[in-house]
């Protein structure tokens, strides 16, 4: 579970917050869509979640722990795809893979199983033991998922993960995240692909200029419109235009 209980965050002088009084809640077993125009505030509270960040006020608390008060803790039951992920040019993937299973203490068994299952889910056998240096951008962002699930994390977060990602890995990707939250994991990511946020999420959360604009699923924000059957797209681009 995710639990955002009146964050604020500031960077420098800024008059304006980044993110201000910001609570909302996703539960086990959802995949949460989080969305809202550039400078929003999504990965700056994405940031928060996974302790790259500390607000300025209010608590975020994962699984009932505070991030502030023990980010350890809460870094060891996270999954994390950055916005532009870049791991460790001079390291091979399987290099990288290993590291990432030493850093959230899987065990040799786990990995023996979870490695293989991994790489061929998401096509990335015959580049294993290549330098990351030479990886695309969408090879960097498929080793950097599988790094991010080597723990099979209970919190899993990924910023803007369809990026760089061609069709094939796109569906992958969506599968993986659904089955994930199926087994009453949490799933929270951003997106500026709407259509994918209305196919896959159980509810989305639209923020702008730092603040909670709507949460619910896509019904429930056709009903707080008035009804109808609106797309997710009409939807968020009445919603941030006021």
């Amino acid at each position: 579970m995710i639990s955002y209980q009146q964050v604020t965050k500031r960077y420098g002088k800024s008059p304006t917050p980044a993110v201000n009084n910001l609570s909302f809640t996703v539960n086990p077993g959802e995949i949460v869509g989080f969305l809202g125009p550039n400078g929003a505030g999504k990965t700056t509270t994405i940031k928060m979640t996974v302790g790259l960040t500390r607000p300025d006020s209010g608590h975020v608390l994962v699984n009932d722990i505070d991030v502030q008060k023990n980010p350890l803790a809460v870094k060891q039951i996270i999954g994390y795809v950055p916005d532009s992920p870049e791991p460790f040019g001079r390291l091979t993937g399987r290099e990288y893979i290993r590291f990432m299973a030493d850093v959230f203490k899987v065990s040799k068994e786990e990995r023996e199983r979870r490695i293989p299952e991994l790489l061929a889910r998401f096509d990335l056998e015959d580049a294993f033991n290549d330098k990351l240096s030479g990886y695309s951008r969408g090879m960097k962002q498929k080793v950097t998922i599988i790094g991010s699930l080597i723990h099979n994390p209970d919190v899993w977060i990924l910023d803007e993960p369809m990026v760089g990602l061609d069709p094939k890995s796109s569906h992958t990707l969506k599968e993986t995240m659904r089955q994930h939250c199926d087994t009453g994991k949490v799933v929270l990511f951003s997106t500026h692909v709407l259509e994918v946020a209305e196919r896959l999420c159980d509810r989305v959360l639209i923020i702008n200029h730092g603040q909670l604009l709507a949460s619910g699923t896509i019904d429930e924000l056709r009903q707080q419109k008035g009804g109808g059957d609106s797309s997710l797209e009409s939807l968020f681009l009445e919603l941030t235009a006021q």
